[in-house]
């Protein structure tokens, strides 16, 4: 019977700590630059080019006139003569 609890080897208890925090810091590492990837090449580009193709056919004057004859805006008035003007030339 001695013999065979003589082969049990005994738990590594010394610096074991150190060990799982070492190991723990290296996949949060790697689990971190995962999901900072992720992040820039799927979501990031993907928005990137739904900007881009948003601005490219956007003209801010239209919607300026747009929201100006809504009456958003406290600073101007609502309709004025200019607008007619401005509409002519474009």
């Amino acid at each position: 019977m001695s013999e065979e609890t003589a082969k049990i080897p005994k738990p590594k208890m010394r610096g074991l700590l150190q060990a799982q925090i070492k190991r723990n810091l290296i996949l949060t590492g790697i689990s971190c630059t995962i999901a900072g990837l992720y992040m820039k090449f799927i979501f990031g580009n993907g928005r990137k080019k739904a900007y881009a193709d948003f601005y490219k056919n956007y003209d801010i004057n239209k919607e300026f006139h747009r929201i100006r004859r809504k009456g958003l805006f406290d600073s101007c008035d609502p309709y004025d003569e200019a607008d007619d003007e401005d509409d002519n030339n474009n």
